[in-house]
């Protein structure tokens, strides 16, 4: 066996563990609260160590939110693959998609985390950052879209940060509906709305 097929079962493994680590804790902060649970408790409910979950997430919060770092970068590559004659506000929009597509792919998960995360203001708090800290990529894949001259900086940047509000409030009013809205269409209206 290669070094490089000993490299993938690890991470395959690796990834096993996470997402088991994830599924324990999700289980445990919806039933006892994200304030009650504490690292130690989810560690003992998962069957490892408290080092082993520290290991693999740095904080409670990053057990939740941990996916949406990935998410960033998914966006911004999928914005530069946008056809560079498309405005844009349009490429954001279907850029998108790709966070859209994980709401979709399990309803039922998204929709509990989702109101796990607008209920806990720690987990808010570190969404709001997580996210706010996709913008300089976002910005960058704008600025490397279309022909010349781009917009400034400040331009693209408040284009990424307006888009990252209109998702949202989106995923926000999808929650509120209990996930029977159509979360692409709320992602439309949304930027409708700031499309004059």
């Amino acid at each position: 066996m290669n070094g490089a097929a000993r490299t993938t079962a690890r991470e395959v493994a690796r990834d096993a563990v996470r997402a088991m680590l994830a599924e324990v804790a999700l289980d445990l902060f919806r039933r006892d609260g994200f304030d009650n649970v504490t690292i130690n408790h989810l560690a003992a409910a998962a069957g490892v160590s408290r080092s082993t979950v520290l290991r693999y997430f740095g904080t409670k919060e990053d057990v939740v939110l941990g996916a949406l770092d990935a998410h960033g970068e998914q966006v911004a590559v999928a914005l530069r693959a946008r056809p560079p004659d498309e405005n844009d506000w349009t490429a954001l929009r279907h850029a998108l998609d790709i966070v859209v597509e994980i709401y979709r792919q399990d309803p039922a998960a998204a929709l509990a985390t989702t109101r796990l995360v607008l209920a806990t203001p720690a987990l808010h708090t570190r969404q709001w950052e997580k996210q706010h800290s996709w913008r300089p990529a976002l910005t960058q894949a704008l600025a490397e879209r279309g022909a010349s001259p781009r917009p400034g900086a400040v331009t693209l940047s408040v284009r990424a940060a307006a888009a990252l509000d209109c998702l949202n409030i989106a995923i926000a009013h999808w929650a509120k509906s209990d996930g029977t809205l159509n979360l692409a269409d709320l992602l439309d209206e949304a930027f409708a709305a700031l499309t004059l």
